[in-house]
Formats: C-alpha cells, structure tokens, sequence
C-alpha cells in the first residue's frame, strides 16, 4: 500500500502545476485521500469483511466527497483531480495511470446483481469533468472523453468521443504523448463560426453549379408590344395567348 501511495503522490506532482511537495499532495488533495480510503475497503472487502469495508468507504465520501465502492479494481496511480461528485461503481475496473476529473460517474443501467454492470477504463483514460460512463463496455488504451459527455457505448483505443450521446471526435491517437487538462481535446475541435461559414461557401457552389447547368436551357421571350388602355406599352406574350 506504501508502494501504491508513492506512486499515486509522484503521479500528481508530475501532472498537476500547482501542487509543490509531498505533504501538500497526501494532506491537500482529496482524490489521493479518497484512493487511500478505498485501498483499505477493498481489502476488507476482498477478505469478507463487507459491512466494514462499506463503512470505511463511507468514511472517505464523507472525507473527501469521492464515493468509490469497496469492490471496485483500480490499478495504479489513479488521479482524481478536484474530485467532488466522482462515483465509482461496484464492478468498475480502472488500468493504470487514469485521470478523472470532478462530477464523473462511471456507473451501471441494469440491476442484475452480481453482474458486471460498470465500465471497464484501460490504462492512460482520460474522463473530463462531468462525464457520464454509463453501462458494461470497455473505454479503450488511452481514449479522452470530453467534459460533460455521456458514453453508452465501448469507446476504441485512441478516440476522443464528446457530446451527448457521445461521438467520436477528431483524428484517432497513436499513443498519449503529453498530459490533456479536462480529457477535453480543444486543438481537435473545429470552430464553430469556421464551420458554419463554410457550410454557407458550399451551398453557394452548389447553387451557382446549379444555375449553370439551367441556363443554356432558357427559351427567348417571343413577345410583341400592345399599347395600354391609358397610352402605355407592356409586352405581350404571345406564345402564351395562343396556349402553348
């Protein structure tokens, strides 16, 4: 567990800025409390002691506002940054080096018992804030989930989904090269107003295209000129007043 706790604090300090030693990541940071609180009830879970390992996993919620169930796997050096509202559901698997940020829920939508009924993260995920991982699927090595999406379905290795439900987004990763604040992948994201005007640009091809093919098709007027009844003149078409 010493070993587990190491890492856990040595991952922090290489993610996040703002923390600056040691003893301010194990005193300061809920998500490393809520990791050391859920360590000893899986092991009482794990040894039959459920109601005592559903208490000290009370305790750390209380703590630290990070529910984890006592049954829930997570690997190593799991970073919870800010971290309340983050739930974690019983039959949840975590791999190695994910990063959750506040407001996630990896959760379960049946109610067998004793069925898996949560995710499956592999190692290198990345969940932004407020992201909702709903259902037995597996997120792939290394995928990002963008802030405030909602997953249904098994995310491949690489992607970038966002959006609700969740789509994905961008060009697929080889391998995660450098840390992503949120799981929000920004320099993937298309500007909106870019977008829009070049949809505008598209239809207006289109439309002259169109009108290109039209004209060679157009019939000269034969009209001829007819007085007013007050003096005037107006044109009179007289392919239209025989009928044709």
């Amino acid at each position: 567990m010493l070993k587990h706790l190491q890492d856990d604090i040595d991952n922090v300090l290489r993610l996040d800025p703002a923390a600056r030693s040691r003893l301010e990541v194990l005193f300061c940071y809920p998500g490393i409390q809520a990791v050391l609180f859920h360590r000893a009830a899986h092991w009482l879970w794990t040894h039959g002691r459920m109601l005592l390992a559903r208490f000290v996993s009370h305790l750390g919620r209380f703590f630290t506002g990070i529910e984890i169930h006592p049954a829930a796997k997570i690997g190593s050096r799991l970073f919870i940054d800010h971290g309340v509202g983050v739930v974690i559901g019983e039959t949840t698997e975590i791999g190695d080096d994910v990063t959750l940020y506040q407001g996630v829920t990896l959760g379960g939508t049946t109610l067998n018992r004793g069925a898996k009924r949560h995710p499956t993260l592999e190692s290198g995920v990345i969940i932004g804030a407020g992201a909702k991982i709903l259902g037995n699927f597996t997120v792939g090595q290394g995928a990002r989930v963008g802030a405030n999406a909602v997953v249904l379905h098994a995310v491949p290795a690489g992607a970038s989904v966002a959006g609700i439900p969740a789509k994905p987004i961008g060009a697929k990763l080889e391998a995660r090269k450098d840390f992503l604040p949120y799981g929000t992948p920004c320099e993937d994201l298309p500007d909106p107003i870019a977008r829009c005007v070049a949809g505008l640009m598209d239809e207006v091809a289109a439309l002259k295209a169109r009108v290109a093919e039209l004209e060679p098709r157009k019939q000269p007027v034969d009209a001829e000129v007819l007085p007013f009844a007050e003096g005037g003149e107006r044109p009179r078409n007289r392919r239209f007043e025989a009928g044709e």
